[in-house]
């Protein structure tokens, strides 16, 4: 039996924030070649040299403006904002790279089936079967206004109608058998038409004839992400996802989350080892302990606190500046009314509970999970979460481009492969191939 072997996804963004609201004011941030082809692709060619798994982009189809009813706070304060449509980027990174995984972040409440199957398939064949579809079924009504709707689905409906989406686009990709090209120039046969089949796909809310006119791609279809945390989001994880990323708490609670998914997908007949779970968390590495307990302080000093309020009210879906230390979870409730991520809600009550502050205070704090050290103490805390199969692996989110990625991938990857729980070169042509190491 092989050695069970880590899995590391980078987080990106079109933009000069990710997680951490204030990365873009550090001295060696890079926001000169933002909109410059080669910041994307040169992020892709350091992360496929150190043979990280994949990359993705995680997207807003909308400008922040739930805080104080403003985009202010995004605009001025430099917050989680896509500046580029991730599939216009994706292509570039694909033709710059040979094995490293692509992922762009798509809802199904607002794309329809035909359209995603499409645009998915056409970058999977040109990157010869590369590409992650990172699955949101999105959580704002600013969004939902931005597609011509008043208002985002109803919570119990998001996931039901997800699921109608995903078994669409799974019908369109395999409207085409994987040999269904002939190129016989002598007989005039180009393709055989007894191996492309219609889809007809109906559900409640989806329908979609087919085929696809995009053949079958190496890997036969993206594989699918997802960061479900709610009791419904598990469930629909445990049906479809290939890919898990979910925030970290502590080394009880994710393992907890671990082996639950593990049982529904046991229960749904699924092999659990066919699914990557992972941690989302960010690095600073330093020359030695103090060191980098320093350049933690001055990277989270540098988070304007009003940012990072706000990009707590974008992910509950309530404008918190309104709530008070006496706010009950009855009065966040009728705040976010049907808007915000679950998951997220949870968490932030979870962590308010543990440090014995209100809900606000804790919003205000919401800095993402660091790993903080010396390159080896790095590997060792993620390590000990991988070991105690909290995790099979790491989100790994910048706090400013590109050092945080640099210092992932020439100071902590090769530490991790020194000890032989991450790969040295990859097994596979496909990013599906080497989900499987």
């Amino acid at each position: 039996m092989s050695k069970r072997m880590m899995h590391l996804v980078a987080y990106l963004k079109t933009g000069p924030t990710a997680v951490h609201v204030g990365g873009w004011r550090h001295p060696e941030a890079r926001l000169d070649n933002l909109f410059e082809p080669s910041r994307y692709q040169q992020i892709a060619q350091e992360l496929e040299a150190a043979c990280v798994d994949a990359c993705f982009f995680a997207d807003l189809f909308g400008l922040y403006d739930i805080h104080k009813g403003s985009l202010d706070s995004y605009v001025k304060h430099g917050g989680q904002v896509s500046y580029l449509d991730p599939m216009t980027v994706l292509p570039l990174m694909a033709a710059a790279t040979r094995h490293l995984g692509l992922g762009a972040t798509l809802s199904t409440t607002f794309f329809n089936a035909y359209h995603l199957a499409r645009s998915l398939n056409s970058l999977d064949v040109l990157s010869k079967g590369r590409v992650a579809w990172n699955v949101v079924t999105s959580a704002t009504d600013l969004e939902a206004q931005n597609f011509g709707f008043d208002s985002i689905l109803p919570r119990e409906q998001r996931y039901d109608h997800a699921d109608e989406v995903l078994e669409a686009c799974c019908s369109l990709w395999d409207c085409w058998e994987p040999d269904a090209f002939v190129h016989d120039k002598r007989t005039g046969v180009f393709a055989d038409p007894g191996k492309v089949r219609y889809a007809d796909y109906k559900g409640r809310w989806v329908a979609t004839r087919g085929p696809l006119s995009i053949p079958r791609s190496p890997q036969n279809r993206p594989v699918l992400m997802q960061a479900g945390s709610s009791e419904r989001g598990r469930a629909f994880a445990a049906r479809w996802a290939e890919l898990i990323f979910t925030v970290h708490g502590t080394t009880a609670a994710m393992q907890a989350y671990y082996n639950d998914m593990h049982e529904r997908m046991s229960a749904g007949g699924r092999d659990p080892n066919d699914c990557k779970i992972l941690l989302q968390g960010t690095i600073v590495v330093g020359e030695t302990e103090s060191i980098a307990r320093e350049k933690a302080e001055y990277l989270n000093a540098l988070a304007n606190p009003e940012l990072v309020l706000a990009a707590s009210s974008s992910n509950v879906g309530a404008d918190l500046s309104k709530v008070t230390s006496d706010t009950t979870d009855a009065g966040l409730a009728e705040l976010q009314g049907n808007q915000g991520i679950q998951g997220v809600t949870d968490f932030l009550r979870q962590r308010a509970a543990a440090e014995g502050g209100d809900f606000k205070r804790a919003a205000e704090k919401s800095l993402p999970d660091q790993f903080v050290g010396t390159a080896e103490s790095v590997a060792d805390q993620m390590q000990a979460l991988f070991d105690a199969r909290a995790c099979d692996g790491f989100v790994v989110a910048p706090i400013y481009f590109p050092g945080s990625h640099e210092s992932l991938c020439r100071a902590v990857i090769p530490e991790l492969q020194r000890r032989g729980v991450f790969r040295t070169a990859y097994s596979g042509n496909t990013l599906r191939q080497n989900l499987k190491d």
